[in-house]
């Protein structure tokens, strides 16, 4: 954790120490941030605490430890892995248990929303959130927001997909780490959906340990901020993503004492308006690039003047390949795909005895090897017509 604290914090405590304290005592740090520090990090944490509790068995074999933790599919960005969730494989015959088929159609899957989806909104969102403070209209600002909560959602999804995908290749299960968090009715529920190896790592190794919810209610607000600090600054150390986690840090704390009886006696589609505007709201800190930026866009999105240029918007929007990124990033976004496929009763691929079928990556749907094909080779296509676009989590 110290390393962890060193590389990713030194400069960002230096500079904020510097500003309050006579003659800047603190020198600038300048390094480069070891690829995937983040992740690793934090499995090595959890291998850590999980061997001291006696939940798994210490790992003897160098080697089988150095697989755990330098994996190269999940290793710069996720899904934060359990060394007891692929410890039984990493002892196995993985030639005779890794899975090709269903390997090969998460990583298409995967590869197609980051390229076909993700990257084709990016410049929407790189356009809004580039321009000048003040000079956006709202319908712009709305949009680059709605862009930019798309981009992020099926470029780290798409590439959590691609992950599972390679691990199935070489005989690993990798677990679910996305499950339609923007079908989410509230916050509770969409921290429950979005980055699960995550929220799932904090409540275990630090809101469980802390007390939880059991020492009362000071306590347990103090054990949710805490949580929501801490994830904030995992993504950066910058004083807009310490908004960010707090921000939704704030609203968990409001639905847990008092406002979720509210939401369950509103409408379906009222819970999911509140959930997604929160949610929105809560991108553009952590898209902009400080909070002077953040409040001007918000500013901007929530201006009753009306200033700016409206046609700019449409500018960037109306063709055809950025308006189908954005149907079929809403679409997508909900499990349409699978009750249709339910509906019709299509096959799937198999779940695990000892895992929910909401979180088991082996529990779904074959999709038809054309459909496979025809998206690979479109994302083929539009990789060699598109300059350099890396996946947004590798910065983090």
């Amino acid at each position: 954790m110290a390393v962890l604290a060193y590389f990713k914090y030194a400069q960002f405590l230096a500079a904020n120490l510097n500003q309050v304290l006579p003659g800047a005592p603190f020198p600038e740090i300048n390094h480069d941030l070891p690829l995937g520090i983040s992740f690793f990090t934090f499995q090595l944490i959890s291998y850590a605490f999980d061997v001291y509790r006696r939940q798994v068995p210490a790992e003897r074999g160098l080697d089988k430890f150095a697989v755990y933790i330098l994996m190269f599919p999940h290793l710069i960005a996720g899904p934060i892995v359990r060394f007891a969730a692929i410890r039984d494989e990493l002892h196995a015959n993985r030639r005779k248990t890794a899975q090709l088929g269903l390997g090969v159609q998460y990583f298409i899957v995967g590869l197609c929303q980051k390229v076909l989806i993700a990257n084709t909104l990016a410049p929407v969102a790189d356009f809004a959130f580039g321009a000048a403070p003040g000079s956006l209209d709202r319908l712009t600002a709305w949009t680059g927001v709605a862009a930019y909560g798309l981009q992020i959602y099926f470029d780290f999804c798409g590439y959590s997909n691609m992950a599972i995908g390679l691990a199935f290749m070489l005989g690993f299960t990798f677990p679910k780490n996305f499950n339609y968090p923007y079908a989410a009715q509230s916050i509770t529920e969409f921290w429950r959906r979005w980055h699960m190896s995550l929220s799932s790592w904090f409540r275990d190794y630090v809101y469980i340990p802390l007390g939880g919810n059991r020492g009362g209610l000071l306590r347990t607000v103090r054990n949710l901020l805490t949580v929501f600090l801490l994830t904030g600054l995992w993504h950066g150390a910058a004083w807009n993503f310490i908004v960010w986690g707090l921000f939704h840090g704030a609203f968990l704390m409001i639905e847990r004492f008092g406002f979720d009886r509210v939401l369950d006696a509103s409408p379906r589609l009222l819970r999911h308006a509140y959930a997604m505007l929160v949610v929105l709201i809560a991108w553009v800190f952590f898209r902009a690039v400080g909070l002077r930026h953040a409040l001007s866009y918000l500013a901007d999105m929530f201006s009753l003047s009306g200033h700016g240029t409206p046609g700019v918007a449409f500018a960037y929007l109306m063709n055809a390949q950025v308006l189908t990124a954005f149907v079929a990033g809403a679409l997508l976004s909900f499990p349409l795909l699978p009750r249709l496929m339910d509906r019709l009763q299509a096959p799937r691929i198999g779940a695990s005895p000892h895992l929910s079928p909401d979180l088991d990556t082996r529990n779904v749907h074959a999709i038809p090897v054309l459909t496979l094909v025809v998206g690979f080779v479109l994302s083929v296509a539009m990789l060699a017509n598109s300059s350099l676009n890396p996946f947004l989590y590798f910065r983090f």
